[in-house]
């Protein structure tokens, strides 16, 4: 969601935070903003509603300098998408601050400081907590005392980043339920709420933990826990090469996603090797953990929760381990009664979704025989937290809406699917053939690429239509429900999807010559009932889109459009039709005039509630 970038240097630092800033796009934003310290501790700031780019016209029209500085790409949660609303907000003339977060208390602090004689600029949560920090500095306390001391009074998450006149070369930072890392360099620092926006300009971070304050400088930098104990945290290298994220030809960011989907693919499976004998790409203890399983828990928010309910099917279908899957924002919160042995499994693109991590802190001592997650990025907070992990290669993903970390979080399922499963009677056969079927995998996926004309040109009955009904049966109900999701968050159609055996228990209601029925039919046991499914909706007047194995004898004809997908393993059935049921949203999307990689209202990472 939100980014924020902060710099002390000896150096001009405007560039690096508009840079900070563009590298931070692909998290979803309405505006953004830039405040910067000058050689006099003058305050300068710029803010925009819009894109960076808005923010670089009137920093090159009206150009601010320093050394010192914060930026921040805001999404609403509080107050409509405004410059007023954008951060950095500021009290005075001299503190300047941008948060990550909700505030949970913010009406109260709000009137308190009303009370004594604060004016508010705008609608946020936010101005809140500079007004505070500015009433302690009032107190006399320094920069980094008044910030412990307003943070103390703050309810919710939130990632702080702020600059005082009276301290020209200091950033304060503080955590609590949302990310935010340091980035060391030689005689400068820098803060950032992903250290993706701080590549340019290092290779060392320091994660901040749980209730962290810290003060950067271009000499120095130093951090405290909540009590405001000096601490060390450690300090992690990464020296993987930045992965380009350009668009290398491509329109969009997510059509070049989807065409990166073989490869990324091909690098997760390669980091199990050898997963037909041990376990070290779960982990260093993963084969106690493992051995002590009865049944796996998946927590999961979104795209990742459909990742989930697949491998819910492989797990019980195919290595015999009972599953549930539930919401994060409903399993955080709700009173539960777990199984024996059982492993909590998280699943999280950026390893930073806010109810995930949640679950994940909020178990109880000896609920869980241990943790797992399966993730994209490596040190974030569920990774540093969970006690296994498997990274999945996706890469950078920059679209909104995701597609390549979707389909290698099923690759990472259907591994563990296999780990547990050597421990519960899966066959050795059973095992190499799944092996076998994922080495093969990215050539699958290249294949239904290759349909991509095709499925643009199917796309194009969409473009008037408001409403789209997807079905499923067994292990492709969850993906008619990730079809679903892509269609609604990129072209902005109401989807819904359904089992098809629902089909007859209301959305029969729904169809009629302008709705729209899309249907994965793979040429599985159910594949009698679904034609029976599609026979109901085609005698109302629907209007049909059948994605369907090549050996299904599916044939077009009047109000039935269907696409001869390729024939592949069973297992890698749910990864193949969810390819071209993104190239489906994807060209509906395109054809529709919406913002592919940015959708309205959405982000990228979801860091609150």
């Amino acid at each position: 969601m939100c980014g924020i970038v902060a710099a002390a240097a000896r150096r001009e630092v405007s560039e690096i935070l508009l840079e900070g800033l563009r590298r931070l796009e692909y998290r979803g934003y309405d505006s953004a903003g830039m405040a910067l310290l000058d050689n006099e501790g003058n305050l300068l700031l710029h803010k925009q509603l819009g894109k960076v780019s808005e923010l670089e016209r009137v920093q090159a029209l009206q150009p601010h300098y320093g050394c010192t500085g914060i930026a921040h790409t805001r999404w609403a949660t509080h107050g409509e998408p405004s410059a007023a609303n954008a951060h950095p907000h500021i009290s005075g003339d001299r503190l300047a601050l941008v948060h990550n977060g909700i505030i949970e208390n913010h009406a109260t602090l709000r009137d308190e400081l009303k009370a004594a004689g604060y004016d508010f600029a705008s609608s946020t949560d936010t101005e809140v907590i500079v007004h505070l920090l500015h009433y302690y500095l009032q107190q006399g306390l320094d920069l980094l005392e008044a910030l412990r001391q307003a943070v103390a009074r703050l309810e919710g998450a939130y990632a702080i980043a702020a600059v005082d006149a009276d301290h020209p070369d200091q950033v304060v930072a503080a955590r609590q339920g949302s990310p935010l890392v340091i980035g060391v360099g030689i005689g400068e620092n820098f803060l950032a709420s992903d250290q993706m926006a701080l590549r340019q300009v290092t290779d060392r971070f320091i994660y901040l933990e749980e209730g962290d304050m810290a003060l950067i400088s271009p000499s120095s930098l130093q951090v405290f826990d909540q009590q405001g104990e000096a601490v060390s945290r450690e300090q992690t290298r990464i020296d993987e090469v930045v992965e380009s994220v350009d668009l290398g030809g491509y329109d969009h960011y997510m059509l070049k996603e989807i065409y990166e989907q073989p490869r990324a693919l091909a690098a997760t499976f390669s980091a199990g090797a050898g997963l037909l004998s041990d376990d070290a790409c779960f982990g260093d203890n993963a084969a106690d953990i493992f051995d002590r399983v009865r049944n796996v828990q998946i927590v999961a928010c979104g795209t990742s929760y459909h990742a989930g309910m697949v491998g819910r099917y492989w797990l019980e279908e195919l290595a015999g381990i009972p599953c549930e899957v539930e919401v994060a924002s409903e399993f955080r919160y709700r009173k539960r009664v777990q199984h024996e042995g059982t492993l909590l499994l998280t699943i999280s693109q950026s390893g930073e979704t806010a109810d995930t991590l949640a679950a994940l802190r909020n178990a109880a001592p000896g609920e869980f025989v241990g943790s797992m997650v399966i993730a994209n990025v490596d040190n974030s907070s569920l990774v540093r937290e969970s006690d296994l992990v498997f990274l999945t290669r996706a890469g950078a993903e920059i679209g909104v809406a995701s597609t390549k970390a979707f389909t290698t979080q099923l690759v990472a399922l259907l591994m563990l699917t296999i780990a547990l499963g050597r421990r519960g009677g899966m066959e050795p056969e059973t095992q190499r053939e799944l092996v076998n079927a994922l080495q093969r995998l990215p050539d699958y996926v290249q294949e239904t690429l290759e349909l991509d004309t095709n499925i643009e040109a199917l796309s194009e009955a969409f473009i008037p239509k408001h409403h789209a009904l997807f079905l499923g049966r067994g292990i492709q109900y969850p993906i008619a429900m990730e079809g679903a999701l892509k269609l609604k968050e990129i072209s902005y159609i109401h989807a819904e999807a359904y089992p098809a055996g629902e089909l007859k228990h209301g959305p029969l209601a729904l169809v009629d010559d302008d709705m729209p029925v899309i249907a994965v039919a793979p040429g599985d046991e159910l594949l009698e009932k679904l034609k029976s499914n599609l026979e109901e909706v085609r005698s109302r007047g629907g209007e049909l889109f059948v994605f369907a194995d090549r050996a299904a004898g599916f044939e077009s004809e009047p109000r039935v459009r269907v696409l001869n997908m390729p024939h592949c393993p069973e297992a890698m059935k749910p990864v193949i039709y969810t390819v071209a049921l993104q190239l489906l949203s994807y060209h509906v999307a395109v054809q529709k005039g919406t913002d592919v990689d940015k959708p309205r209202n959405l982000a990228k990472s979801v860091t609150v509630e």
